[in-house]
């Protein structure tokens, strides 16, 4: 059993006793956040290429992970990301397996430490068949923040092909899933909401 197991929005629901809410728009208003030159000719260079080879693979390495490596830069390595890392919190529930890429609001890079408050899931084409198993990862950093004292109000999630993004939020038993999708081309507002997600926690502790 693995995250991979959640393939249906009922199955969150039921099994964690959770209540999806679709939200019209719900980060819209957050403002756009400024970027480094590096990384607009990183994905310049990067996104003709992921789109070439087409594989989800090629979408996390170069055009995910260089706008989290960004996203680091901009909090001064006060925070961490992870690529690939097995996350295990829960096996009877089935929340265990490797998560495409989790950001933690601790500085250590050598292991995932609480709080963790954004998972992302790179999908090749298809961002609804991500959904469900963002969800659970997210109910998983909530787990895995609370056995650790890090009670943070809120968890965040992604998904993404890497040029298109969705994403929700975990807050007590109800995810709140924004019906907007965001576009690459739109990526001072990508990196404004994900700015937004970390600084919003740091307002709540």
């Amino acid at each position: 059993m693995s995250y991979g197991q959640f393939t249906s929005l009922e199955k969150i629901e039921i099994e964690f006793d959770i209540t999806i809410a679709d939200r019209v728009s719900l980060f819209e208003n957050i403002a756009e956040s400024e970027y480094s030159d590096l990384l607009a000719q990183t994905l310049q260079e990067n996104i003709p290429l992921a789109l070439a080879i087409n594989t989800e693979k090629a979408r996390s390495e170069l055009i995910v992970s260089p706008i989290l490596v960004e996203l680091r830069k901009q909090f001064e390595q006060e925070i961490s990301f992870f690529s690939g890392k097995e996350f295990n919190v829960d096996v009877e529930k089935g929340l265990t397996g490797f998560c495409d890429f989790l950001v933690s609001r601790s500085p250590e890079q050598l292991l995932i430490k609480a709080p963790v408050i954004i998972l992302v899931e790179a999908k090749n084409d298809n961002i609804q068949l991500g959904l469900a198993q963002c969800m659970a990862e997210a109910i998983a950093a909530r787990i895995f923040n609370e056995k650790r004292n890090n009670q943070i109000e809120f968890v965040y999630g992604a998904i993404t092909t890497g040029t298109n993004w969705k994403f929700l939020r975990l807050v007590k038993q109800t995810i709140e899933v924004d019906l907007q999708d965001y576009f690459i081309n739109d990526l001072g507002k990508i990196v404004g909401i994900l700015k937004y997600f970390i600084d919003s926690n740091d307002k709540n502790n």
